[in-house]
């Protein structure tokens, strides 16, 4: 029996284009995140901030300092645990304001997140990393294709209560055409037709591509972090998003 998610389909269909792009502030400390924060100015809404910060020890004063900025906040901490484990640390971080929380595991570690989330925090479940391939795969002992794998997952998520997945653009219109419009798609793995960068991820796109399969948002980090002019680099992507949605 499918499970719809508590995600509605209104909520997705009236967020706010500029809000569909998170930045993600993948840097060692919340001084350097503040730094990039204040020189995205409004060209950014949305951030991801995960485990490297979270061993700063300065997480949740920064959580607070960005939501005082007006900014939404996607905590992505990826737990992996006993379901109960799990149960008690959703409960504790849903009373901290951030929109969004990444989940890892079976469905009962999902079902025991989607139980303590509350109403404001949406649960996002990952399916693949977009840093492993079909080899990775294999190694880990894994027969299935990735874009099946990624489908099973994103069916589980749907059924445990998940809000939505993480998946890249390139499996997103299958997730689509198999879950609907009440699942939400956010794509990491972002990055520019030309000169693309050298780094871990393997599954990529661009904005484009990823609207065009049904992503909802979007995950960019070091093509903006790393530009020369941050800022002008998230008008780029945040005028692309506008044209996709069009």
């Amino acid at each position: 029996m499918r499970i719809v998610s508590a995600t509605s389909n209104s909520y997705i269909t009236t967020i706010p284009a500029r809000q569909r792009l998170i930045v993600a502030l993948d840097v060692p400390d919340a001084s350097s995140a503040r730094a990039l924060v204040t020189t995205l100015g409004e060209s950014v809404e949305f951030y991801k901030i995960g485990l490297e910060l979270a061993m700063s020890g300065e997480y949740f004063e920064f959580l607070a300092w960005l939501l005082d900025e007006g900014k939404q906040v996607f905590a992505d901490l990826k737990f992996y645990d006993v379901p109960a484990t799990v149960s008690s640390a959703v409960r504790q971080l849903q009373r901290w304001g951030a929109s969004f929380l990444t989940v890892h595991g079976d469905r009962a570690i999902m079902e025991a997140a989607a139980a303590e989330k509350g109403t404001d925090m949406r649960l996002l479940a990952v399916t693949v990393l977009t840093s492993i391939d079909q080899n990775d795969l294999q190694h880990m002992g894994i027969t299935l294709d990735i874009k099946s794998l990624v489908l099973q997952r994103a069916e589980q998520a749907q059924i445990a209560g998940c809000d939505g997945v993480i998946a890249s653009g390139l499996e997103a219109a299958t997730v689509r055409k198999t879950l609907g419009r009440n699942m939400l798609i956010v794509s990491p793995g972002i990055r520019p037709l030309e000169n693309r960068p050298t780094d871990d991820q393997k599954r990529i796109v661009t904005a484009t591509e990823a609207f065009a399969n049904g992503a909802d948002y979007i995950v960019v980090g070091r093509p903006i972090r790393n530009a020369a002019c941050p800022r002008a680099s998230a008008e780029i992507i945040q005028s692309e998003i506008a044209a996709a949605l069009q």
